[in-house]
């Protein structure tokens, strides 16, 4: 941004002096703008033609193109507009050495003047300002260059390196659905199918009450009838009976 306004500067500063220039003498007490432009490929002549046809019409085409560049930040069109006023005023000086015979700085106005000395300034003032600007490119890439945090070690890289910390995955699958249970029902309580008589206390299940006895029976038919009988097998061995 600074190489570009420094350069435009510059520019625009040579643009107006080579537009001055023909204002002033060239050489011996004779303005630039009274050499006509033809003159410069033809041969200097004595005639003094009209404004816009002297050498001020390719200064004037110069300051255009300086203009131009300066607003779209081209560096080629300074620099041509450069090569322009340098181009005019070193052909002016061949023309007017051929005419003269000789180029002379004399103290007394009759050689180079300072007409001639402000146009190549000029030209001068132009292509430096081409070569200080950093032309549109350049700010165009510093504009688009990505933001890169504080303290990153590659700044020109993008997308930025992501900081250590867990990571969290989305997964697009579809999630399965949960199996439905077909079984019997948790809260209802099974029948105790393992409790009998034989079964122990200390197996987990609960004993089966003693049926109470019938009111108006005799409690001791009730302990008789709860004894266990044991069959008649007959006499032993020794023709003893079973007690």
């Amino acid at each position: 941004m600074i190489r570009n306004v420094l350069g435009s500067v510059l520019a625009l500063a040579g643009a107006a002096a080579a537009v001055l220039s023909p204002f002033r003498d060239w050489y011996d007490g004779r303005l630039g703008r009274h050499y006509r432009i033809e003159e410069l490929f033809t041969g200097i002549t004595v005639g003094r033609p009209g404004l816009l046809d002297s050498i001020l019409l390719a200064f004037l085409f110069a300051a255009l193109l300086t203009v131009v560049g300066v607003v779209l930040r081209s560096r080629l069109l300074v620099a041509a507009a450069g090569v322009v006023v340098l181009g005019f005023t070193v052909l002016w000086m061949v023309r007017q050495g051929q005419a003269t015979g000789s180029l002379t700085v004399a103290g007394d106005g009759s050689g180079l003047r300072w007409g001639v000395a402000e146009a190549a300034a000029g030209g001068v003032l132009l292509l430096m300002g081409a070569a200080v600007m950093s032309g549109r490119r350049a700010a165009r890439g510093a504009r688009d260059r990505p933001y890169a945090a504080p303290g990153s070690e590659h700044p020109d890289t993008w997308p930025p390196t992501q900081e250590p910390g867990p990571s969290v995955q989305t997964s697009t699958l579809p999630e399965p659905e949960p199996e439905l249970y077909t079984g019997p029902d948790p809260a209802a309580r099974p029948p105790d199918a393992a409790s009998g008589p034989g079964r122990e206390s200390g197996s987990g299940a609960a004993p089966h009450p003693a049926p109470h006895p019938a009111a108006g029976s005799n409690p001791d038919d009730q302990e008789t009838a709860q004894l266990p009988v044991v069959p008649d097998e007959g006499p032993d061995a020794d023709g003893r009976p079973h007690r």
